[in-house]
């Protein structure tokens, strides 16, 4: 069947596809920006690429045709604290307009679990969307999920965070909320198989594992499959506001997504029943063991896809294409030349930089320059990087966004999205005559921006200067 997959670059999306092309599907993936599709050559090759922002207004010109089911995978939780329910509203309305004019016969919701009458801001924006689902002119399958737990998911590598680098927690209150966390291979499986189901039309599931467990005691549980032990002990006075910045100092998620994690960990959140999981005969695996198997995927370097590759977990708001051109006017440059000799490992060199590896010189200034922009509300350095040697379009690396990752022009292109008075690129290029560039480039804002680049030239010389010689080695 014909099979449009929204949110194709988000971190479901990018786990069902593949999934999804096994079972002999033909797949049209639905993104705004083609730019940030990280897939290989054979697999773009079979798929179909849709570009469109449902935010926007609605044109019916570069509508596919022929699609039977349609998956809805957009949220907007991580993109702002303040309007994201507007922006989700808006965009399914708009959704609801292509389905609409497409003739699709189901769409498939992945929601959040409602339990209580009064629900926090987040899973009332995903209760307003299925509404609004319902509205349209097709069958609608909602599947209602808390907790997903997966390699490179958001709540897994939050909890990583808290219990790798925190043997000793002192937590306010929340953690004591229920919750059931399901394993993203469940997830997979419960949204292939309610596929032109018309058993599964027009109704709501919840999705979930077979463990109920208070936060508190999924932190315990993790250490535990983990071999170490940590210590938690919860008071009354937290506050939301001060449990956001624990979240944020402590872990790689952004401020926006913890702010709107806290307003939701109020909630409980366990399934009202498994009818699905008895249509489906599907087992669920517990919570443990979906720890077990996302380490397995960590340590083989096989993780799909992570929650921190997404636009909203930096501050990158804009399509990429619109800064692959690095400007040359107004602009501030540091570029350095380097003749090598063996131009493959030294590309090599270039696409492990960041992460683990560092930056090939001074990495306590990077650290420190890093500490310095999670104070004023920036990403930081925890982010990290998905993959030890594969960069693609998109991903992030540290507190960079890759704009370019091309072997076969030998050029990488990063975009800060570090807190600037400006906007900065950092691109490496290895010529026809095997000489290495490595040009920084900053346009800054107004005179605060001037002043920024000069009181840092000093850096530069020796930061720039070790890193194009350790990397040309």
């Amino acid at each position: 069947m014909k099979i449009l997959l929204t949110g194709a670059n988000g971190y479901v999306g990018r786990r069902l596809l593949p999934e999804l092309l096994s079972a002999g599907h033909e797949i049209v993936c639905c993104v705004r920006d083609k730019n940030r599709l990280a897939l290989d050559k054979v697999t773009l090759e079979t798929v179909t690429v849709w570009e469109v922002d449902f935010l926007d207004e609605v044109a019916f010109n570069q509508c596919p045709k022929g699609v039977d089911v349609a998956y809805y995978l957009i949220h907007s939780m991580s993109s702002s604290t303040e309007v994201f329910d507007t922006m989700e509203s808006k965009a399914a309305e708009n959704f609801n307009r292509y389905m609409n004019h497409i003739g699709v016969k189901q769409v498939v919701y992945l929601s959040g679990i409602v339990n209580n009458n009064t629900l926090s801001k987040h899973l009332q924006s995903r209760k307003n969307v299925e509404d609004i689902l319902y509205q349209g002119n097709f069958n609608v399958t909602v599947l209602r999920a808390g907790i997903i737990v997966g390699s490179g998911s958001s709540s897994f590598e939050i909890i990583r965070d808290l219990c790798e680098k925190l043997p000793f927690m002192i937590t306010p209150k929340w953690v004591l909320t229920k919750t059931q966390p399901i394993a993203i291979r469940d997830v997979i499986q419960y949204l292939m198989g309610v596929l032109l189901r018309e058993d599964c039309y027009n109704d709501s599931f919840d999705i979930g594992g077979p463990n109920v467990l208070t936060y508190k005691q999924m932190m315990q549980l993790y250490a535990k499959t983990r071999g170490f032990r940590n210590w938690i002990y919860t008071v009354p006075v937290m506050t939301p506001k001060l449990s956001s910045y624990w979240l944020y100092f402590v872990t790689s998620t952004s401020y926006k997504l913890a702010m709107n994690l806290v307003d939701s960990m109020k909630m409980e959140v366990v399934c009202n029943d498994n009818r699905l999981q008895q249509l489906l005969g599907i087992k669920p695996i517990s919570y443990a063991d979906a720890i077990r198997l996302a380490f397995i995927k960590i340590e083989q370097n096989l993780v799909i896809s992570s929650w921190k590759d997404s636009l909203v977990s930096g501050r990158f708001e804009h399509n990429l294409s619109e800064f692959i051109q690095v400007p040359t006017f107004g602009c501030l440059k540091d570029e350095k030349k380097m003749k090598i000799d063996n131009p493959e490992k030294v590309l090599d060199n270039i696409w492990t930089i960041g992460g683990a590896k560092g930056w090939y010189y001074g990495n306590w200034m990077w650290q420190i320059r890093g500490f310095m922009d999670k104070l004023f509300g920036g990403v930081g350095l925890r982010r990290g990087r998905t993959h030890p040697f594969h960069l693609e379009s998109g991903d992030s690396l540290d507190f960079w966004r890759v704009l370019l990752a091309n072997k076969e022009e030998k050029r990488l292109l990063l975009f800060a999205e570090m807190r600037l008075p400006g906007e900065a690129w950092l691109e490496f290029r290895i010529d026809e005559d095997n000489v290495l560039h490595q040009i920084a480039t900053f346009r800054p804002k107004g005179l605060l921006g001037r002043l920024y680049w000069f009181s840092l030239v000093p850096f530069h010389y020796f930061i720039f200067g070790g890193m194009i010689r350790n990397i040309g080695r």
